[in-house]
């Protein structure tokens, strides 16, 4: 029987399914229930050793002998100290060495109880990666620790081998032994360095094969991709391609961009009948929430992810396969060798899109985006704020040879002006920058730079706050905590535009958008740059967005009946 444990119980079944066969245990209370489940378990060839110095090189010896991953066991406090010295050899030796120290609860760590010292990054720069498992309570601390373990494993022999630590606090009753079969554990597997003479590569050809309704999404990309025209065709007939403005143009066809919309439009049973069997994920961030909840909460859907890096990115909880290369020289070696039936799951999605209708607001921040996505030259460099306005931008189609940015690495709205400026300034075309009052005026100072220049046209929506906080489902302000959450205020950017010697434009109602926009989105360069302010309500703003989403919804449903 095994521990009740269940972090313990997801490693000792990830070790199995890693191909880890020999374990090193020492002796200790504080790890009795990990050396219990792994002595009897006989798929693991168990060695013990007492003293913690000598059990770290010993096990290095193992390794050595063989090639692959040996791990050692420990108790909290010291004993993990001792494993030190073996940690530094294996380290600059390239040894396969995995150290699972048990430790004592955080709560307790510095409270003068017995054998406590801070374990977790112990060994600081002498491992490839350092893990502390979470105690599990609910499903999502077994999914990061399930995700957090299999990391760890797939780093012993990751550009290299050497060692690694996983470090499990173990609270009490340390030894109740009621667990009869390890769990079924999802495993991560990194495919890397692949080419077509490769078995793995042919394995994973015949996986990818398998499935009939493959979805690729394409999160953010900074450049544009123009795919060999040999592959174009079969490529992007066998996939249901969703991409978003802040992807470029990178794939090899046109994207369905409008998803988020038509999730959104989407009940259970056309969800179901819409639902991939396998994601494909390449790129940086994607923006809609209501894309990563849909995988998320599907019970049958596998997530594969193609990077250079070869990083574990698991962004919906059902990541299985990382595969290490570049995205675009992957997707074109597969070409030629995915099965030549055409399947119908990418013409579910594209049919269903199509059908939805273009979005109209009144005068609104919305309406705003709209009037100068709409009229944007087909060369030009768009940059978009945080927040709302790069939700907003999402509900217009503009040129595909736009050149989208945004600082959406950790999306702050600090530095979105800045950035874009800096951007221009190393840019021939005209720049635009979409960005909401708060960025504004939390990064005007990006104003005070020398080197603007007459390709900057700046279009600020100034609704006297955070606007999208008046869009978050189950956020109720009282009138105390809104002007706190909200950012309340009452500055405007005319005085500080005009000194910095912009062209100042000032929109407060619907006469003159459109006329002024067209004049602030000519595809000519001006002899200084521009400052469009319009200036709307956020909770008008807030109102006619959830109009709009609600009529949509009537209008999808009626037209379904």
């Amino acid at each position: 029987m095994y521990t009740d444990k269940r972090n313990i119980l997801q490693l000792i079944a990830l070790l199995q399914e890693h191909g880890v066969t020999k374990v090193v245990l020492c002796p200790g209370s504080r790890n009795a229930p990990i050396v219990h489940s792994l002595s009897t378990n006989p798929d693991f060839i168990c060695f013990p050793a007492t003293d913690e110095r000598s059990a770290g090189f010993f096990a290095i010896g193992l390794a050595l002998n063989g090639g692959k991953p040996v791990a050692v066991c420990c108790t909290s406090g010291s004993a993990l100290t001792n494993l030190h010295p073996a940690v530094a050899e294996a380290f600059y030796q390239q040894v396969p060495l995995i150290v699972i120290s048990a430790d004592r609860p955080a709560a307790w760590i510095g409270q003068m109880d017995g054998q406590t010292l801070p374990q977790p990054d112990i060994f600081n720069g002498l491992v490839k990666k350092s893990v502390n498992l979470p105690d599990i309570h609910v499903e999502e601390d077994a999914w990061y620790c399930n995700r957090l373990i299999n990391e760890a494993l797939l780093e012993v022999n990751h550009h290299g081998r050497g060692p690694v630590h996983i470090n499990i606090p173990v609270s009490e009753p340390l030894f109740q032994f009621t667990t009869e079969f390890l769990p079924d554990q999802r495993v991560i597997t990194r495919y890397q360095g692949l080419n077509v003479y490769d078995r793995d590569y042919q394995e994973l050809i015949d996986k990818l094969n398998r499935y009939q309704r493959r979805m690729m999404v394409v999160g953010q990309i900074n450049l544009i991709y123009l795919f060999d025209k040999r592959y174009v065709k079969s490529l992007y007939k066998q996939f249901a391609w969703l991409t978003e403005h802040l992807s470029n143009r990178t794939i090899p066809g046109r994207g369905i961009k409008n998803f988020d919309l038509a999730l959104y439009t989407m009940d259970d049973e056309i969800k179901e009948r819409m639902a991939p069997d396998l994601v494909i994920t390449y790129g940086g961030h994607i923006v809609s929430k209501r894309l990563k909840e849909y995988i998320r909460k599907n019970p049958n859907v596998e997530h594969w992810h193609i990077s250079a890096d070869g990083e574990v990115v698991d962004l919906f909880g059902k990541l299985t396969t990382v595969i290490e290369m570049d995205p675009f020289e992957f997707l074109e070696k597969i070409a030629g060798l995915l099965d030549s039936k055409t399947p119908q799951f990418p013409l579910l999605w594209e049919n269903y899109c199509k059908e939805l209708p273009q979005p109209s607001f009144t005068y609104s921040a919305m309406a705003a985006v709209g009037a100068l996505l709409k009229q944007l030259p087909a060369e030009c460099a768009l940059h978009l704020a945080n927040s709302s306005t790069v939700r907003y931008a999402e509900l217009f189609q503009f040129p595909e040879t736009v050149e989208v940015c945004c600082n959406r690495g950790v999306n702050g709205i600090e530095g979105s002006l800045s950035t874009a400026i800096g951007y221009a300034a190393a840019s021939d075309k005209i720049n635009f920058i979409v960005i909401g009052d708060l960025s504004f005026f939390y990064d005007m100072n990006a104003l005070w730079n020398t080197t603007l220049k007459p390709n900057l046209r700046i279009l600020l929506l100034n609704n006297g706050g955070g606007g999208i906080f008046n869009t978050l489902p189950g956020l109720e302000m009282s009138g105390t905590s809104h002007k706190f959450i909200t950012a309340v205020h009452n500055t405007s950017a005319e005085g500080w535009a005009l000194e910095r010697g912009f062209r100042y434009m000032k929109i407060e109602e619907e006469v003159g958008l459109e006329e002024n926009m067209a004049i602030f989105a000519q595809n000519e360069m001006s002899d200084k740059p521009m400052l469009m302010e319009v200036y709307t309500n956020k909770n008008r703003d807030a109102r006619i967005l959830k109009d709009y989403y609600h009529s949509l919804k009537k209008e999808i449903d009626y037209g379904n009946k």
